[in-house]
């Protein structure tokens, strides 16, 4: 597969000066293990990978001796397998106080790993990776998005424009680096075993008694609902199982990193807001397989565009903080009187409020919801419309237009 130069590579070779271990967590696929193995090339450091079984059951059943056969400094791959290992991976890091001594990778993300909070914390330097940033799919560096001037023209300068066709093809085609890369022409038959593996691999290994065709459809119907309030009655019953069986797959799909929330946003002086969380996939191209969208144009024109362009955007922007090594602070804002801010980026001690729309001519209506924020005690800053207007704009001094193909 032809390699794409990641964001992320600058930040581990900077924490590998600084950490004793490195740990590297996002789903299948998005090129962990072919990033690192690329930063390795020509040192010392040797490679071993817990999918294969007879390592895997080494160390998990006798952890010292594996650490006494790979010897650091070491990559040890899918280590999710074997939380038996982080307390010996203490041990030795507390003995040897030696930066880079471990890189470790995971298909599962960080808060879900068993033990490592308690045996590492303070020693390891905790990255996250995830598909592809528009950015990177084009070659260029990605920086955390923010509603500011400055970058926003920078960034002009180095993304590849696109109108609402060529929009709609990238959230078809999707932005799993296979893909991207040319090295996987066919994305029906790419998505088609990525599931499959994932049920067969993944998911049974976190949960043994699920149904194979039950699980398809509850992925499916957790990817007709993206951009919406999750509603866990209502996809328990599509996948004809029980409410609780739900959110624990729903917590399966997070744990694999595939879906994520956006949380409303709230404090002590805004009142009468909703509480439950909105669902997205971090990769569209998953969401137009499970729905069964046959191509661009019929998805550009069909009963789910909005729903997956709103995917798209928020995806696209929590990518570009999690692929330059940064958390995204990220929310949606909703009162009881069906309100609604799209997105709510907060940094740096300010709210920028975004709306997402389906349009090249936003007009101002669009932006007086935004007052909405004027009462919370954090104050709002510059906000925007993210839409389909080819260059950037501005509807008047505190609110810009964006393209989305900007992000």
């Amino acid at each position: 597969m032809p390699y794409i130069k990641r964001n992320l590579e600058k930040i581990v070779q900077e924490v590998t000066l600084e950490y004793p271990v490195i740990l590297l967590a996002g789903p299948r696929q998005v090129g962990k293990t072919t990033m690192l193995m690329k930063l390795m090339e020509g040192s010392e450091r040797s490679y071993v990978t817990l999918d294969n079984l007879s390592e895997r059951a080494l160390a998990k059943s006798d952890p010292e001796l594996f650490l006494q056969l790979h010897k650091p400094p070491i990559l040890i791959d899918e280590v999710q397998y074997a939380p038996e290992l982080f307390t010996y991976i203490k041990i030795y890091v507390d003995q040897h106080h030696t930066p880079g001594s471990f890189w470790l990778t995971s298909s599962h993300i960080f808060k879900s790993l068993q033990g490592i909070h308690v045996s590492l914390a303070g020693r390891v330097a905790v990255l996250s990776m995830t598909c592809l940033t528009q950015a990177e799919s084009c070659g260029e560096s990605v920086t955390p998005f923010t509603v500011d001037l400055e970058s926003l023209t920078e960034r002009a300068k180095h993304r590849q424009a696109a109108d609402a066709h060529a929009l709609f093809e990238r959230i078809f085609k999707g932005s799993m680096p296979a893909l991207l890369s040319g090295s996987v022409s066919n994305s029906q038959i790419f998505y088609s075993s990525y599931i499959s593996t994932y049920i067969e691999r993944d998911v049974k290994d976190l949960s043994d008694s699920i149904d194979s065709l039950k699980f398809l459809r509850f992925i499916t119907s957790v990817a007709a609902r993206c951009s919406q309030m999750l509603n866990v009655a209502d996809i328990a019953q599509d996948a004809d199982i029980n409410q609780q069986q739900a959110k624990n797959w729903l917590g399966i799909l997070e744990m694999l990193g595939l879906i994520f929330y956006l949380h409303p946003y709230s404090n002590n002086l805004l009142k009468r807001l909703v509480k439950t969380p909105k669902l997205y996939f971090y990769d569209t191209g998953l969401v137009c397989y499970l729905t069964k969208w046959s191509n661009a144009e019929t998805l550009e024109a069909g009963a789910m565009n909005g729903a997956i362009l709103e995917n798209y955007v928020v995806s696209e922007i929590a990518k570009t903080y999690l692929n330059s090594g940064k958390e995204p602070f990220m929310y949606y804002y909703r009162d009881k009187d069906a309100k609604e801010i799209d997105i709510v980026l907060e940094h740096d001690g300010i709210l920028n409020p975004l709306e997402i729309k389906k349009t090249a001519n936003p007009g101002s209506e669009l932006t007086k919801v935004f007052s909405l924020l004027d009462k919370a005690s954090t104050p709002r800053g510059k906000g925007a419309i993210l839409c389909m207007k080819p260059a950037l704009g501005a509807i008047d001094k505190e609110n810009y237009i964006i393209p989305i193909w900007m992000i």
